[in-house]
Parts: C-alpha cells; structure tokens; sequence
C-alpha cells in the first residue's frame, strides 16, 4: 500500500478499509510511516469524518498495538466505567465499592488528570503510601478479595493510543469526534470487562460544552462497544458545576466515604446511583432502573458498600 494514496483517497472523503487503516496505524506506531503523513491525515479526517465501520477498525487496530488484559480468573460479571472528565468527579470512588457491594466486581485502570479535570488516580494518591501501580497478579487478586480494584494504567495498554494523542494534541486534531470515540473505547475494550459503563459530562466544565456533541460522543461509545461484544451503556450528566461539594483530591476522597456512609453530596450520589443502575440492569442483577436504584440504595443506607 502506498500511504500518500491513502491520505489523498481520505481527503476525497472516501471509507478506508480495515486492511488499509491495519498498514496506517500497524506502520506509524512501528515507526515505518512518518508524523508529517500521520498528521496530513489526520487533517484529511477532521474535515472528512469517518464512518462507524472506520472507527471500530482504527480501535481494534490501536487494541492490538498493545497488551490486553485478561479478566478470566475474576469471579462472576466484571465491569468498568469512564468518565470524559470534569470538575470535583469522584464517582468511582463510590460507585466501584457500591457496585462490589451487590456483586458485581470493578475492575478498573484509571488514568490521572487531564487539563482542568482531575484523575482517580491522583485522588487515590492523596493517601500517604498508596500505591496504584500493582501488576497483573495482585490486580486480579483484590478484585477476587475486596470485589473492586482501581489501578494505574500501563504504557502497554493501547500504546497506539498515547503515539496517536500526542500528535493531535501538536496538530489542532485533537476534538475528531471519531478519534475521541476510538482513543476512550480502545483502552476500555482493551480493559477486557464484561460491561462498560460512561459517564460522559457536557456543559461549562466538561471537553464537551454543547449537549448535542455530548450525546452524539455518548451514542456513537455505546454503538461501538455494542459491536465490539461488550455490553455498553453511558449516561450524560451536567457538567455547568463542580460535582458534589468538594473539590480537590483528599477533600473529594473525604466526599466520596461520606457518600458511602450514607450522606447526601448533592447530585454526586444521584448520578452515582444512576451509573450503577445501567450496570446492575446489564448483569441482570435487576430488571429496571428503579429496582436498580434501591438495591444501591440500600447499600449506601445500611453502610454495606463501605
């Protein structure tokens, strides 16, 4: 294949086939095609689009640049959630732990913070000692033992991803709606869990400002993950506030175990309860949301989940 031919045929807004984005991503992350070509086509893309078929290719292809991991040895439904980020966002400080607390395990690479918006990672490291760079062993280990883990990614998880991010980010490509979709769900599917939950936040404080790009980032996660095999659902929540009342990493950790005991943080524990319902619905733990709701609910009431 010829890649100057592939940027053309992009940049006339035709589909690229699978084989075809296999040699662009296969070549540029083992460095046989150059960041000036990547990058003309990634332009190519941010004016022409690509289609859903194009998206999950590029996102299996950005799996297999790396390690995936392999969840078997944890007991019973595993799931994981993203979120896109936003201020005072410690819901899953609540929700893995509330999850646990029904069944159903978390087992969930985070990563830290991102402009504006901070990481769980980073709040979790607000405990003096705290580790969240553990290796496989121990990952499967406590979800098996606590029910939830939360760990640091590694550098062999879509390692495509980070060569490719860093190129939009010195590119003006980095808001390719396409790209976000493929960048989010590579290292989710990559995260090998049963269902995948996300949190995607629109308003002031949130990448997306408008909530019509909001839904269409959140409906085209889930159509992927749906046809990646994954059990896939999001939830859009408002992001015009900080959430909950605490901002900052020990103060929002602080937040989160009140939550757990049971306290009220403004619409932190709502939307913590609405997450969980989509996960519980999808483990067939519950048959609606509104049963969903109250079996977390009592959880968080009866102090279980902590």
């Amino acid at each position: 294949m010829n890649t100057s031919e592939l940027i053309i045929k992009k940049r006339g807004g035709s589909e690229l086939t699978e084989a075809e984005i296999s040699y662009l991503i296969g070549g540029y992350v083992g460095g046989n095609i150059p960041d000036y070509q990547i990058s003309a086509l990634l332009m190519a893309i941010y004016f022409k689009g690509m289609s859903d078929a194009e998206t999950l290719y590029l996102t299996r292809e950005m799996i297999k640049s790396g390690d995936t991991l392999d969840l078997s040895a944890i007991d019973g439904i595993k799931a994981d959630k993203h979120s896109t980020g936003g201020v005072g966002d410690k819901t899953s400080l609540v929700l893995c732990p509330m999850l646990a607390a029904v069944g159903i395990k978390m087992a969930k690479m985070s990563g830290r913070g991102l402009g504006h918006t901070g990481g769980t990672i980073d709040k979790l490291e607000s405990f003096p000692g705290l580790t969240t760079a553990i290796d496989g062993e121990r990952f499967i280990r406590q979800a098996n033992e606590v029910g939830f883990v939360i760990a640091g990614q590694t550098a062999h998880l879509v390692p495509a991803d980070k060569k490719l991010y860093a190129l939009r980010d010195v590119t003006g490509t980095v808001d390719i709606m396409p790209l976000i979709v493929s960048s989010i769900m590579s290292k989710k599917l990559a995260s090998g869990a049963d269902i995948i939950v996300l949190d995607v936040k629109t308003g002031d404080g949130a990448f997306m400002k408008k909530e019509e790009d909001s839904f269409e980032l959140a409906r085209k996660m889930v159509k992927l993950g749906r046809d990646a095999g994954k059990k896939t659902v999001a939830v859009v929540s408002d992001m015009d506030e900080p959430l909950g009342f605490a901002v900052g990493n020990a103060l929002e950790v602080k937040e989160a175990i009140a939550v757990l005991k049971g306290e009220d943080a403004g619409h932190l524990r709502e939307l913590c309860l609405a997450l969980g319902a989509c996960v519980v619905v999808e483990a067939g733990v519950a048959k609606s949301d509104g049963e969903a709701v109250a079996i977390l609910e009592k959880t968080l009431d009866d102090g279980s989940a902590l």
